[in-house]
């Protein structure tokens, strides 16, 4: 596994790049929440890939937010990943938001590192159900800062999201941006996971990193995702809407190379440094995580249809101007969404690089084989 740059220097609590303390993820005992969701299962499999002894933990309330089958399968792959590992893996199902539970995983456990994925997600979601938001992302949230605050924790990892830029119009957007203006709850709960994990690094001196994940998608994804929605209502032979007529960017961004970025930062916890008055600095950090190169919707549609017929999903004379609507903005949604992610690559030496041409032909040969 790659190991991080670092720098030795007086650092201010305002700078955004810091020197990093080496995590060897070896042998240790690893946390993951949210697997088997989409990003924590992927991770979870590179971690029984490429550790050499440990254990991972990974926990899922294996809700019906949409199929549990996809969990389901994807728990599948983990399991059957875990065979030739030589990683123990024990999942574990349950919800965060049961305090007893996550003390019981630390007590019992001991992770070195953890990696919080688990959250309710999506954007619109959230408007007919704020509880599900408040009881997963701000209860679930705080009882892993609470356990990491009781436990010796080498690193906390945890998912923010792009939707934290709400409206911005600066692109790229920039984790120096002012985020102050969510569009949705959804955002409100990712911007407050970030502000929890400052006050709990700075009072409890926890090393912490969030990463804000720009429009993730990829082979066994979410399905509320446009991507695969959009697949299942063509392979169905029905319409689609595409929201804004067409005038959205979105910094797509392959879940091979978000679980690269993850796996990076696990490795290079921000180090425990005094500042420049000879206090203690919080140790906490915040990356993009997006490959910097926004795509127009209609493109990306059209490379989705593309590699759609070339998987034989649709027919060649699939009359895709017949099943679209141009259809106006969506309630909480934004029109560009763009990541500057030069943080992430000066202090891990990486940048996501997989294009949707890749990326849209994974998913659509995948969903033939699963689907069909």
């Amino acid at each position: 596994m790659t190991e991080p740059k670092g720098r030795t220097r007086v650092r201010k609590e305002t700078d955004l790049n810091m020197e990093k303390a080496r995590v060897d993820l070896n042998g240790k005992t690893i946390f993951v929440t949210g697997s088997p969701g989409f990003i924590g299962a992927n991770l979870v499999m590179r971690l029984l890939k490429e550790m050499c002894g440990g254990t991972v933990i990974s926990l899922d309330n294996m809700n019906d937010y949409y199929d549990p089958a996809l969990k389901e399968y994807r728990l599948g792959l983990i399991e059957e990943a875990a065979k030739s590992s030589r990683v123990m893996h024990i999942f574990i199902k349950g919800t965060l938001a049961d305090k007893s539970l996550v003390e019981q995983v630390f007590a019992r456990h001991k992770p070195a590192v953890v990696v919080n994925l688990a959250a309710q997600a999506g954007v619109r979601y959230s408007i007919d159900h704020p509880d599900a938001y408040i009881e997963s992302n701000l209860i679930g949230f705080y009882n892993i800062l609470e356990a990491c605050r009781h436990n010796p924790v080498e690193h906390l990892v945890y998912a923010s999201s792009s939707s934290v830029y709400g409206g911005n119009k600066k692109v790229p957007f920039s984790i120096e941006d002012k985020v102050d203006n969510p569009v949705s709850l959804y955002a409100a709960t990712k911007k407050s996971n970030e502000l929890l994990a400052h006050s709990y690094s700075k009072l409890y001196n926890i090393p912490s990193t969030g990463l804000r994940f720009f429009t993730v998608y990829g082979p066994a994804g979410r399905p509320d995702m446009f991507y695969f929605s959009a697949t299942q209502r063509l392979a169905a032979g029905k319409g689609i809407q595409i929201f804004n007529y067409g005038n959205c960017k979105r910094d797509f961004t392959y879940v091979d190379d978000i679980v690269e970025g993850v796996i990076r930062v696990m490795q290079g916890a921000p180090k425990k440094l005094d500042g420049e008055d000879g206090l203690p600095l919080p140790p906490y950090a915040v990356y993009n995580i997006g490959g910097g190169t926004p795509e127009n919707l209609l493109d990306y549609i059209s490379t989705l249809q593309k590699e759609l017929v070339r998987a034989g999903i649709l027919p060649e004379d699939y009359d895709f101007e017949g099943h679209r609507q141009l259809v106006g903005m969506q309630p909480g949604d934004v029109p560009v969404t763009y990541a500057d992610s030069s943080g992430l690559e000066q202090d891990y030496g990486f940048r996501p690089k997989i294009g949707i041409q890749e990326g849209l032909r994974k998913f659509a040969e995948w969903y033939k084989e699963y689907y069909m």
